[in-house]
């Protein structure tokens, strides 16, 4: 094992959407010592990519090692960049814990690794995640600025769960529109973390063996859920294009993202499934299911599924504040919406 040098110079991350993550320490220096990235990040949230563009024009220039999936990340490159520091998510598309050999080759060569997570076990590893980026960056300040905030927040709806008598079933429609097969859904983890931490019953978890799979429509509709969330992956770029998935986050606003919600679970079948009819369907930003923002997605989930007991939240302001005093880019678009 390498040890992390006193002051890391050159870092290379395993995934381009750690970026908003070290933005959090970094700031305004966000790419100082950047070197090399996946070019995951503009292909995922291209709304967020082209503010983290505006604002630092210089992330255009930063050599790009990989597509994202952890198949493409060149180590040739990476080692051509003589980076001192490799950030990898514990799991995701990217290299991960799971890959040991290029590891192993990366500290044979002298590069550092370390591991965040904020998609496996969100809500826990979120803290401990930005513990540890803030003392290898030397952050340390600012990390726990961000904890110490971040766990305010969450305990305004951990500390009432106690009080739910009933949890409502709920089914988390993943990547809606994505294909045209139906219905895929996180089980554990992920959005389903923040839906278990939300108060809510998820219909996959007890239907599936793993993190994610698909449910029957047959199933939906025989047995349905009392409330409906779709993750949104459309983008204001996705709206252009006429794309079919339920578009949210940067540059979306709020009634192009209820049209693309209402289009969407107006398809044959879907328009069918009870809290769609009902008025119970939401969406949400898919991306807070790898995000340290995640809280502000559990407080929203929390007011859709006991909109009393959680009637004095403001997920808004949360998120609001979030980038105020965290992010180098403004808070622009929509990043939920309901029926």
């Amino acid at each position: 094992m390498v040890t992390v040098p006193d002051r890391v110079e050159r870092i290379v991350l395993g995934e381009g959407r750690l970026l908003p993550a070290l933005a959090i320490l970094e700031g305004d220096q966000l790419l100082e010592r950047i070197v090399g990235m996946p070019e995951d990040f503009q292909q995922v949230d291209p709304g967020s990519y082209r503010q983290y563009l505006a604002a630092f024009p210089a992330l255009g220039e930063v050599q790009r090692i990989g597509q994202g999936a952890a198949d493409t990340f060149s180590l040739e490159q990476v080692l051509s960049l003589k980076p001192d520091l490799a950030i990898f998510s514990l799991s995701g598309h990217g290299p991960s814990s799971r890959h040991g050999r290029l590891i192993e080759q990366l500290e044979r060569a002298g590069v550092a690794v370390i591991f965040v997570d904020f998609r496996e076990q969100p809500l826990r590893n979120t803290p401990p995640s930005m513990a540890l980026l803030g003392k290898v960056l030397g952050r340390e300040p600012q990390a726990q600025a961000f904890i110490t905030y971040y766990q305010q927040q969450l305990a305004l709806v951990s500390e009432r769960l106690a009080k739910v008598q009933q949890q409502p079933r709920v089914f988390v429609h993943s990547r809606a529109g994505l294909s045209d097969a139906c219905c895929e859904t996180m089980a554990r983890g992920m959005m389903a973390a923040l839906l278990e931490q939300a108060g809510g019953e998820n219909v996959g978890s007890d239907r599936l063996p793993g993190a994610a799979g698909m449910l029957s429509l047959e199933y939906l509709l025989t047995d349905p859920p009392d409330v409906y969330v779709a993750t949104a992956i459309g983008s204001a770029d996705s709206l252009a294009q006429g794309a079919d998935y339920i578009a949210l986050g940067p540059g979306v606003q709020a009634d192009a993202a209820r049209a693309s919600l209402t289009a969407l679970t107006q398809r044959s079948g879907l328009s069918n499934m009870a809290p769609i009819r009902a008025g119970r369907a939401h969406a949400i930003w898919h991306s807070f299911y790898n995000s340290p923002f995640n809280v502000a997605a559990v407080q929203v989930l929390a007011q859709w599924l006991h909109p009393e007991l959680y009637a004095d939240l403001q997920p808004e302001q949360t998120l609001a504040h979030l980038y105020q005093q965290f992010q180098p880019v403004a808070l622009e678009g929509t990043f939920w919406i309901s029926q």
